[in-house]
């Protein structure tokens, strides 16, 4: 009977502590998920969620009532860049870093080589300049051309393919473009786009476009590429406030993912001022270019490409390759009052701004389906049209998002307080680094709840949904 009465309370004491851990586990879950609860409050911190909300992220003397405004807006008296043409010391202190993959083979180029490469053509396929482009001041938003009965017509460039002289399906030399110098992540040839944009009330974006001459895309269970085209422009957006970074942006097909600013991974470098280097040390944002598509993402390993759930047929890799730092050699424009656009430098003045209203296509138009270098796979071609330049990424935008995916019907765009984590044999794993449904599983007691959790939530929807309320 004791021995009974002993396994009876043995068990009711082991049931209790079960039920113990349980409750705590919740607890656990609950406490850093508040946006679960009160989802708003975590939603876009610049379309919704600040209006009428007290967030604790916007301590430090931010208001409701100082929203960032459209560059139209901008008036002298609120606005953010004292200085037009100036590219203010904090936007290049707080540049990011990208490591580009190990074994990438389309590195970045210069806009100004890459187009001499090319003929400017209609969607017919008859060309707009008869000779091929000599420099970036070929590039216009208007064209006059003539007519079969002698007269000029004035056409839009939109519409128009920058056609390659060569087969790029060969890959030519100028297809491939230039590597970061080692140690210092310098690309002589190939500079960075900046456009410092006000946005009025304390806001200042600085947005950084990197150019690539190709776009190499993935692999489908070995099968592919698919979705390669030829150009390929990628950004980044470092939102600040009164001088202060708040919020870091990154670009991955036409979506892209955004963090604050503190919770992207940093790295020390010596300060650079006015080019020269100091004895002072900061610390920079760091970013990862993936391979072939140069799509960016916050963390090491295998990432979705260009939906919401990790366990896709499509999926982007990157890595800690070389390190390339764009704020080393870049072409600066400042934008203010009036969406007034001033090159910030010598070079940038005999560019004009001629070439950034093109409206064509940076890149040959999609292969015709008789084509024999052109394959077709469900949803997808192997060669695509190239994308448009930087003044069409929306670099006017309030919200952090370029543009909402057919799959974020909320129209939200979430900054998120975690890295999101890669998958995958090369993620790093651990507690400081991943996406935060993962790292909310990692001490569940016991094994088969945890079992539980991660076998409804893993690589899913609900996964999905936890780390879209829990930033």
């Amino acid at each position: 009977m004791r021995l009974l009465c002993y396994t009876q309370g043995r068990r009711s004491t082991d049931q209790i502590k079960e039920l113990s851990v349980f409750v705590t586990s919740v607890i656990a879950l609950l406490i850093p998920c508040h946006a679960v609860l009160v989802p708003w409050l975590d939603n876009d911190p610049f379309e919704e969620a600040l209006i009428g909300i007290d967030d604790d992220s916007w301590n430090n003397g931010i208001l409701s009532n100082t929203l960032p405004l459209h560059p139209s807006e901008v008036t002298e008296d609120n606005r953010s860049l004292k200085q037009k043409g100036i590219v203010p010391q904090y936007v290049i202190d707080n540049s990011p870093l990208i490591h580009l993959y190990s074994e990438e083979k389309y590195w970045p180029a210069d806009v100004k080589d890459f187009v001499k490469k090319f003929q400017l053509r209609d969607h017919s396929g008859e060309n707009i300049i008869k000779e091929s482009l000599h420099d970036l001041s070929d590039l216009q938003e208007f064209y006059s051309v003539e007519s079969q009965n002698g007269t000029y017509d004035r056409i839009s460039s939109e519409g128009t393919y920058m056609t390659s002289l060569d087969d790029f399906d060969k890959d030519p030399k100028w297809l491939l473009g230039e590597q970061p110098e080692y140690g210092t992540g310098h690309i002589k040839k190939a500079p960075a786009v900046l456009f410092v944009v006000d946005k009025g009330n304390g806001w200042v974006d600085a947005f950084w476009f990197y150019f690539y001459p190709f776009n190499w895309g993935p692999y489908i269970m070995g099968s592919g590429p698919w979705g390669n085209h030829v150009g390929d422009w990628e950004h980044s957006l470092v939102r600040f406030y009164n001088g202060e970074p708040r919020y870091l942006w990154m670009s991955a097909h036409g979506g892209g993912t955004a963090y604050k600013f503190e919770a992207i991974e940093k790295i020390k470098r010596l300060r650079r001022i006015d080019g020269k280097l100091t004895n002072e040390a900061i610390k920079k944002p760091v970013i990862f270019s993936a391979r072939g598509t140069h799509a960016h993402y916050a963390s090491v390993g295998q990432h979705s490409h260009d939906v919401p759930f990790f366990f896709m047929p499509l999926s982007d890799f990157t890595d800690r390759g070389p390190l390339w730092d764009p704020s080393l050699n870049y072409y600066a424009y400042t934008v203010t009052v009036g969406e007034t656009m001033t090159p910030c430098g010598v070079e940038e003045t005999k560019m004009g701004l001629d070439w950034l209203s093109f409206k064509g296509s940076w890149g040959d138009k999609q292969l015709n389906a008789k084509d024999p270098r052109q394959k077709w796979c469900p949803f997808q071609w192997k060669y695509i049209d190239g994308p448009r330049g930087p003044l069409f990424k929306n670099m006017e935008r309030i919200s952090l998002c370029q543009r909402f995916k057919w799959w974020n019907f909320w129209k939200g765009c979430p900054a998120r307080r975690y890295i999101k984590r890669g998958e995958g044999l090369d993620a790093e794993k651990n507690d400081l680094v991943g996406d935060n449904c993962g790292i909310l599983l990692y001490n569940i007691r016991p094994k088969w709840l945890r079992g539980i959790f991660r076998f409804v939530t893993w690589r899913g929807s609900v996964c999905f949904i936890m780390d879209y309320f829990t930033g």
